[in-house]
């Protein structure tokens, strides 16, 4: 073999083994931002989940009153159940809120802001005034919201929000078994909310609110065409203030 010949094809092997090189280098493309394999990728005090640097993956990342929900630390509810709150308190919007009427407690009644459940096996174990439902005394005589022994509780929501919030769930379940019991009567489901906002807003407000639980109730196996949606924006206020004023009342027809 020549010389000549020989360097050409020792030329040709470094320029194949340079293409190779440069083509391994090409491959390697840059991260995208926020990508990573482990935490070691991530900025300090976050999180690698799925190949993306996040705030959290557990509630132990997240500090004192918060929670990890799709990789960010936000505030954790006060409660979701009522007995989750103290003294006689009920569970609204996620927040522990004194009792308003009768129709806030699921059991018993409401006496200067607190739920009193009072159980019984009849009526003679309660007081004058009341009678004993469903294994608790209430006080006797037909509301609005109260059919064949049977009550329907009222549900709050957050400011400018229509969602339906877990601390409202168990209220609304107690309502479809109670619709479910009462056959042949239809609800009117009549949204409230406070005074911000215009007018126009407040009743868009009140009938998305009073939609969401109607929908929420129809998913419960709750008949639709039952559920009349009154959408009343600000002109029906408690007087008790706006976290009272942000409901959803539910009244048999």
């Amino acid at each position: 073999m020549s010389r000549s010949y020989a360097g050409a094809v020792l030329v040709a092997a470094c320029a194949l083994l340079l293409g190779f090189s440069m083509i391994a280098s090409c491959g390697d493309k840059p991260k995208k931002p926020g990508s990573c394999k482990s935490a070691k990728d991530c900025k300090a005090g976050q999180h690698c989940s799925e190949n993306q640097c996040v705030e959290c993956t557990e509630d132990s990342h997240c500090g004192k009153g918060k929670r990890c929900s799709a990789g960010a630390c936000i505030a954790a509810p006060e409660c979701t159940k009522d007995d989750q709150c103290p003294n006689g308190q009920v569970c609204q919007a996620s927040k522990c809120k004194p009792c308003a009427s009768d129709g806030d407690c699921q059991n018993g009644r409401c006496e200067a802001g607190a739920c009193k459940r009072t159980k019984c096996m009849k009526d003679e174990e309660c007081a004058d005034d009341e009678d004993c439902l469903n294994g608790f005394c209430k006080r006797a005589g037909q509301a609005s919201n109260v059919d064949a022994g049977c009550s329907l509780s009222t549900v709050y929501f957050g400011f400018d929000d229509s969602s339906v919030q877990a601390s409202e769930r168990d209220r609304l379940d107690g309502n479809a078994g109670c619709i479910e019991k009462v056959k042949g009567k239809s609800v009117y489901l009549t949204g409230h909310t406070d005074t911000s906002g215009t007018e126009e807003y407040n009743i868009a407000l009140s009938e998305r609110r009073a939609q969401s639980v109607a929908d929420y109730m129809a998913r419960l196996g709750s008949d639709p065409a039952r559920l009349q949606v009154v959408p009343k924006g600000e002109t029906e206020p408690t007087g008790l203030g706006d976290d009272k004023d942000r409901r959803v009342e539910f009244q048999w027809k």
